[in-house]
């Protein structure tokens, strides 16, 4: 009878080790001052600037890319996911007007290969550049008979720091008061499910095919990565008061933007006040979705949105402008039921 190795039974641990020599030159990169770790280490920390906060706040957040993977498995490009699970967790955790100080990944796959995990890490790198912290930890788990064996899935942890009198929770909006919506790219990371039904179940439309409308093949749109917005705030923080903030992921604005609203408060949202991606008029059309499930399920164009008071409306617009951020006056805050109507 044959010895039966831990590699013969599907994992290689010196291609976990090749792999962490792969990543750790970039890795590096992201760390900031504060960075008190080697990677490799059982642990990772981080100092934190006590001198800089009178009162810090620790504010922690977590997520995952979801079924927009399959899309990278399709395309056979993973250097745009890692970008995503980066967004989806910092843009969480700057809604409490944190600033973002460290990320840390989670990577599982059937079988580990070097090349293609490398290229997720870049992305996660790419993303921790973009949002100013630093990636100081992360585990990798080889698990062949859970997963695929070229398939992997990932999920990421942010934690951002916060002055306590700074906290942003919504509580002091008031009628009035001015939604600014800050404009997506797309799809972001939600509602993959529905889109993969319509794209490649109903219509049977191939991952490379030309889209017209929408100047790119279809694999590239459906892959372009969550923008993060991190340096929108950034820009406003210390220029004028922002008193709520939401993330609009999955549940789109009907789901996410009343999670910020304080009690006996609504948003009159107009439907027309920013142009709509055409990635979304595809799907309603081709899947014959209904509009309410669109604006439930998708961000619609609109991929993060803050409450101002309305004499900083047009200050606001003009600070996102000159950030790079297009953005738009997309409704007002009015007495009642907690929750969205659309006018």
């Amino acid at each position: 009878m044959s010895k039966l190795t831990y590699k013969k039974a599907g994992v290689d641990i010196n291609e976990g080790e090749r792999f962490v020599r792969l990543i750790s030159p970039m890795v590096k990169k992201t760390f900031m001052p504060d960075v008190m770790t080697e990677i490799g280490s059982f642990s990772a920390l981080f100092k934190l600037d006590i001198t800089k906060y009178k009162e810090p706040v620790l504010v922690s957040g977590t997520d995952g890319v979801g079924t927009k993977l399959k899309i990278a498995f399709m395309m056979d490009k993973h250097d745009t996911v890692g970008i995503d699970l980066v967004a989806m967790c910092v843009n969480d955790i700057l809604t409490s007007g944190a600033e973002p100080l460290f990320f840390l990944d989670y990577f599982a796959t059937g079988g580990l290969d070097s090349k293609k995990a490398t290229e997720v890490i870049k992305g996660i790198v790419k993303g921790c550049k973009e949002a100013g912290c630093s990636l100081i930890g992360g585990e990798t788990a080889e698990m062949p008979g859970f997963y695929s064996e070229d398939e992997y899935d990932l999920s990421g942890f942010a934690v951002g720091v916060v002055n306590k009198e700074k906290i942003i929770d919504g509580s002091q909006i008031k009628e009035g008061d001015v939604i600014i919506g800050i404009a997506s790219n797309g799809l972001h990371s939600n509602g993959y499910s529905l889109v993969r039904k319509v794209f490649f179940d109903l219509k049977k439309m191939k991952i490379d095919a030309h889209i017209p409308d929408l100047g790119t093949t279809l694999g590239e749109e459906l892959l372009k990565p969550t923008k993060i917005y991190v340096k929108a705030f950034m820009a406003l923080k210390e220029k004028l008061k922002i008193k709520g903030m939401a993330h609009i992921t999955g549940g789109g604005i009907p789901k996410n933007l009343p999670r910020m609203l304080p009690k006996g408060i609504c948003a009159n949202i107009k439907a027309v006040a920013w142009p709509v991606h055409p990635i979304f008029r595809l799907i309603k059309e081709m899947g014959n979705v209904p509009e309410e499930d669109m604006k439930k399920t998708f961000n619609m164009g609109i991929g993060y949105v803050m409450v101002v008071s309305a004499n900083k409306a047009k200050d606001t617009i003009s600070i996102l402008d000159k950030s790079g951020y297009n953005a738009f006056i997309i409704g007002n805050t009015e007495k009642g039921g907690r929750g969205v109507r659309y006018s």
